[in-house]
């Protein structure tokens, strides 16, 4: 299963919120308003600091603001920013590991393919998109049914 990080989930939830907000947030602020534990916060505004979404400013009045709009913003980079390269095995370029039969095997370089057209992919999505998508239908509750003798 392709599944990103909890961290990653909570740098989009940053990001978003940093964009509907004042210019200039602090993370005690940022957790508060989120829910999110600050020192969990913390850690997400300094790798995305670290990569360039955000800017921290020092100073009485500092805090993180967007580098950028998250019109500007591909979910790619953000994946990238937390999770390092999208590899989706260890013979694809950028995966943090070694595939160990990566000479015998005979799928070896062909999941590049599919690795790249995800990577496009997430690439093509950005932040804005993804807050302006429709939320999904609420679920509805199944209807009551009668039991017999009770109604």
């Amino acid at each position: 299963m392709l599944r990103l990080s909890k961290m990653t989930d909570y740098a989009v939830a940053v990001l978003a919120h940093l964009a509907r907000g004042p210019a200039v947030q602090t993370a005690p602020g940022i957790a508060l308003a989120t829910l999110m534990p600050e020192p969990t916060v913390a850690k997400v505004l300094k790798t995305l600091a670290a990569s360039g979404l955000v800017t921290s400013l020092r100073g009485a009045r500092g805090g993180y603001r967007l580098s950028r709009p998250l019109a500007d913003i591909p979910v790619a980079e953000v994946i990238t920013a937390i999770d390092g390269p999208i590899a989706l095995t260890a013979c694809v370029e950028g995966s943090p590991t070694v595939c160990e039969q990566q000479g015998s095997c005979p799928m070896s370089g062909r999941w590049l393919r599919v690795n790249d057209a995800i990577r496009e992919a997430l690439s093509a999505i950005t932040l804005a998109d993804m807050l302006e998508s429709t939320p999904p239908p609420a679920i509805a509750a199944p209807p009551m049914m009668a039991i017999e003798g009770v109604l």
